[in-house]
């Protein structure tokens, strides 16, 4: 897992500028509603939506090394914030709504989650993103709701460039982590924690804002996508899929910046497409497979090998 999220050193002169893809990405978007139809978009909204998770989720495993099952939670949490301010408020003051809750969730778990590391995180994560689950699912089981519908939404080229946005300003904030001091005490932590607290290195502080950090976006793009779906069912939007699949895009993309998320998630979405076109018996198998062979033949994911066929590395 560790070797499939190497530093990029993508601040050497003879690599590319990061910051071009954030700027892509929503320059792209604009042009795209106009040329592609219903089916075209939602597989650009999809696409745009693991974007922004993978980014958002590298500041946090792909800097300090701290890999994450448990982000699904905060998808959730966002989507749930959404149906609950569905009457209350319009979904544009939803979302960022969202995004402060997920962000006040990760808070309040950062600091127990973080004090244990390596296999332990990872277990924690996954069993307190369970364990929110079923709080969630026996809320809604003593409000008697089974499920709700959202009517009225809005539609799917809004929902496309609201989304293009956050994976833009995901991309961003991954690439500006990347670069500044607050970047290179995760990434001291992620080389030797201990060290980096012999020295001065905040630790506790600094894993915690990227924990908080990398929750915000994923409260977003869960609210924005339970609009797209218009159904809220708390074992759907918490599943442990959507965390499994954001560290898979993290795997295949490579790298601790943003282009890696950006190929892995384009990779992935549109393998995802074609297998279950052509072969949505064995999709998931086909899937395995190819996680395991970039673990053990591509350690350094897409942007890494296209780095060095580059010559940049």
């Amino acid at each position: 897992m560790e070797s499939a999220l190497k530093p990029s050193n993508i601040g050497e002169s003879n690599d590319w500028d990061s910051w071009r893809w954030a700027v892509a990405v929503p320059a792209l978007a604009a042009l795209f509603p106009l040329v592609a139809g219903d089916y075209g978009i939602g597989v650009g909204l999809s696409l745009l939506s693991w974007i922004a998770l993978a980014a958002s989720w590298g500041v946090l495993s792909g800097m300090t090394g701290y890999i994450s099952l448990g982000h699904a939670v905060f998808y959730g949490i966002g989507g749930y914030v959404m149906v609950l301010c569905w009457t209350e408020l319009t979904p544009w003051l939803a979302v960022p709504l969202a995004g402060l809750a997920a962000a006040g969730l990760a808070l309040l778990l950062g600091y127990p989650c973080l004090r244990v590391r390596g296999p332990y995180f990872v277990i924690l994560t996954f069993g307190v993103a369970e364990l929110v689950k079923y709080i969630v699912v026996a809320i809604e089981a003593a409000l008697g709701k089974t499920g709700r519908l959202l009517f009225g939404t809005p539609g799917l080229v809004e929902l496309f460039y609201a989304m293009a946005g956050l994976a833009a300003l995901s991309l961003l904030v991954a690439y500006v982590v990347r670069r500044s001091r607050f970047g290179a005490g995760l990434i001291a932590i992620r080389e030797d924690e201990t060290a980096a607290e012999t020295i001065g290195v905040d630790v506790v502080t600094l894993k915690v804002a990227a924990f908080v950090l990398s929750a915000a976006i994923p409260g977003m793009v869960g609210a924005l996508m339970t609009l797209r779906t218009t159904y809220f069912e708390p074992l759907q939007l918490f599943s442990p899929v959507t965390s499994f699949t954001i560290v898979t895009i993290g795997i295949i993309g490579g790298s601790d910046d943003a282009p890696g998320a950006l190929l892995g998630a384009a990779f992935l979405v549109l393998l995802s497409e074609l297998l279950w076109a052509t072969a949505p018996e064995i999709y998931m198998i086909i899937l395995g497979a190819l996680l395991v062979g970039f673990v053990l033949f591509v350690p350094d994911g897409l942007y890494g090998r296209l780095r060095r066929l580059a010559g940049w590395a």
